[in-house]
């Protein structure tokens, strides 16, 4: 086939595009790079010299192999590696042909331009093609060869641009791999997905750092108002997080924290927003607030009065009222008149100064000191947490001492007042730690220690039956501490074993009036009485004593005696009273009438074994004849013993009759167990 016939397509081309595309020298050069494959989406180029044509390779575009190849007239084919590389091979018998880049041969054996029906791409960058692959030179932007077919379908003629392209995928060449063969175009390669994640990355930190952290403000704001505490919190937390240096931020986390009672983290942020804008007049005034709240007057009016402020006329009574009320109990303290300490203690709460601990432990103080130990031993579990050292206030002081000095102060006077000695020690360290240079936290750490080894001493020495040195010994404690109860009560156990029983009662009523609930007290002056056989006296201590400890037989033994006793000093006539009794069952009507006559109290439980109430008064019943060894306790079944219920003429079940010397005294019908136990306690002995 001559190589002189050209078709129509391609002479127009030649000529009109002549100068741009064959140039002189540089006919025989591609446009952008060497070794120019000639993609589809490339501008066609016309050689030089056509009659070279026997000397230039001939390419054509294999959509299954990807080979690109070109017949030479010594019958060498040159082919195009994957690697850019040129390699020749022998083919016999094969007619020279030429054909130009982007071109297909026809079945008449023209060369026609291949007709381009995707979209225009724009010139792909190297840095984004994968090694795997070899870019695709892309024509001029927005321009489109002569004759192809732009994505609307339209045949565009020459010098027409392109419509901006959609996409922006990267053109590559396939390795041959896979789906694709060596030069087959793949759209939008790996280097093309890792520029698109990337960009979607960006834009999605872009809309992150977009997020105003005044809205987020306004959101916690809402949430605050609603009394939603912990929502608001974590809103600011957000809005500080987005802005760290905002003031206001810090100072509405202040607020929230200060409604979820968290004050000492409110006094630290409203400080932290004074740090970053020393004149935030809404910091200082939130800050005056906690410190008075606190029981801090000079901070508190530091930040109500800073910079020339005018302070609000309220908060600026209640800073006076509070600082007049802890005045006047520094005063009354000193003198010790504790019933008014806890009066002022009381106003200065009321006044403002809500959640000091100061206060609350000068309350225990003064209730420790007013011999209310139980009470001042139970406030201590309602104290705020001593958290002054968190607060960055210097000036923390109370009654002249560090404020957590004096927590401690009172702590070690409490645990010394309950008998916890080494509590009492631990305590009193920590308070001289604290505040090393104060006398009273130094005077009561020495006491604490002087008094604690005499007690030790005082029980090693009862304990080798050396009674008069023991005394001696919880006598020294005593001076040094003089409203000890515990040491009071061992003195009296020793008086007690000395035979000096008025003795080791006036040291129990000396620890009774300290401390009265004090069982061991209790059960030493009791048996200082029953020694000097004021019975009276002795029944009242061991009846306490039962009802505070209604489970120790010791105890119940011991009142039984004393009420026999009672009852021979009075010249009652005594008969069959043992200690320890069980519950009598009762058979007949005489049985019944002998029981009842004897001389004391007796309580008959007219029952039916089968009814659910009675199975489950029963057991009480029992527990009541162990408490009340000195009364009798019978139990009568109606059913087994119709005689004696017709006697006595029972019809309802459970019932309880209680005879005192025979006659009856008190009937009770299905009564509870605690109105069954009042009635048992009011007819004993």
């Amino acid at each position: 086939m001559s190589h002189s016939r050209k078709p129509i397509t391609e002479l127009g081309l030649s000529d009109r595009f002549r100068d741009s595309l064959s140039c002189g020298d540089d006919a025989n050069k591609p446009d952008f790079r060497e070794l120019d494959l000639g993609s589809p989406v490339s501008p066609l180029r016309t050689r030089h010299n056509q009659s070279a044509a026997a000397a230039t390779s001939s390419s054509s575009s294999s959509g299954s192999t990807g080979s690109v190849s070109g017949r030479t007239g010594n019958n060498q084919v040159a082919k195009r590696s994957h690697s850019g590389e040129l390699s020749g091979s022998s083919e016999n018998n094969s007619p020279t042909r030429s054909f130009k880049p982007g071109h297909r041969r026809s079945d008449s054996g023209t060369l026609q331009p291949l007709i381009y029906s995707g979209q225009s791409q724009r010139s792909p960058s190297s840095s984004s093609v994968p090694a795997s692959s070899a870019a695709v030179n892309s024509p001029p932007l927005n321009v489109l060869p002569a004759g192809n077919i732009c994505p609307s379908g339209r045949v565009l003629k020459a010098g027409m641009a392109a419509a901006p392209s959609r996409s922006s995928r990267t053109d590559v060449l396939g390795s041959g791999m896979g789906n694709y063969g060596h030069g087959s175009i793949m759209r939008g390669g790996r280097g093309g997905c890792v520029a698109a994640g990337e960009a979607a990355s960006a834009r999605l930190s872009d809309s992150v750092k977009r997020v105003d952290p005044e809205e987020v403000k306004r959101a916690g704001n809402e949430e605050y108002k609603k009394g939603h505490f912990a929502e608001a919190l974590s809103l600011y937390d957000r809005a500080i997080s987005l802005s760290p240096g905002n003031a206001s931020y810090r100072s509405n986390r202040a607020a929230a924290l200060t409604s979820m009672g968290r004050l000492a983290e409110a006094v630290r942020e409203c400080e932290e927003a004074l740090r970053l804008d020393p004149n935030y007049a809404r910091a200082h005034q939130r800050l005056a607030t906690l410190f008075l709240r606190l029981g801090y007057v000079e901070d508190a009016r530091k930040h109500l009065c800073y910079g020339g402020l005018r302070p609000d006329p309220s908060e600026l009574q209640k800073l006076q009222i509070v600082e007049k009320h802890i005045r006047k109990c520094v005063d009354v303290r000193r003198i010790g008149d504790w019933k008014s300490v806890l009066r002022e203690v009381d106003a200065a709460g009321a006044a403002g100064a809500d959640s000091c601990v100061g206060l609350f432990m000068c309350r225990a103080e003064a209730l420790l000191k007013l011999h209310q130990i139980d009470d001042a031993e139970s406030s201590l579990l309602h104290i705020p947490k001593c958290e002054a050292n968190t607060i960055s206030s210097s000036q923390a002081r109370f009654f002249g001492m560090l404020s957590e000095a004096y927590c401690y102060l009172v702590r070690a006077q409490i645990e010394i007042a309950l008998g916890r000695f080494e509590n009492a020690v631990t305590a009193a360290e920590k308070a001289s730690q604290i505040d090393p240079r104060n006398v009273e936290v130094a005077v009561l750490l020495n006491n604490v220690r002087m008094v604690a080894r005499a007690r030790a001493r005082g029980n090693d020495l009862f304990k080798s039956e050396r009674f008069t040195e023991a005394c001696s010994a919880y006598g020294e404690g005593l001076r040094l501490d003089p409203s000890n109860s515990i040491l009071y009560c061992n003195r009296a156990a020793c008086w007690f074993k000395l035979g000096q029983w008025e003795s080791s009662i006036e040291d129990s009523n000396q620890a009774l009036h300290i401390q009265p609930n004090y069982t061991k007290a209790i059960l030493r002056r009791a048996a200082s009485y029953s020694k000097l056989e004021r019975w009276e006296e002795a029944v009242k201590d061991y009846e306490l004593l039962r009802r505070e400890l209604p489970d120790n037989n010791e105890v119940a033994e011991a009142l039984f005696h004393a009420q026999v006793a009672l009852k021979k000093s009075r010249g009652e006539e005594v008969h069959n009273l043992k200690f320890g009794g069980e519950v009598e069952n009762i058979s007949g009507l005489e049985q019944f009438r002998a029981a009842i006559s004897l001389p004391g109290v007796s309580v008959v439980h007219f029952q039916v074994a089968s009814n659910l109430h009675c199975k489950q008064i029963s057991p009480f019943v029992d527990t009541l004849c162990g408490r009340y060894p000195s009364i009798n306790f019978l139990k009568v079944d109606i059913q087994e013993s119709p005689t004696v219920a017709t006697a006595e003429n029972v019809r309802i079940v459970p019932t309880f009759k209680i005879y005192k010397n025979g006659s009856r005294v008190k009937e009770i019908v299905c009564p509870s167990r605690e109105m069954l136990e009042h009635s048992v306690r009011h007819y004993n002995l």
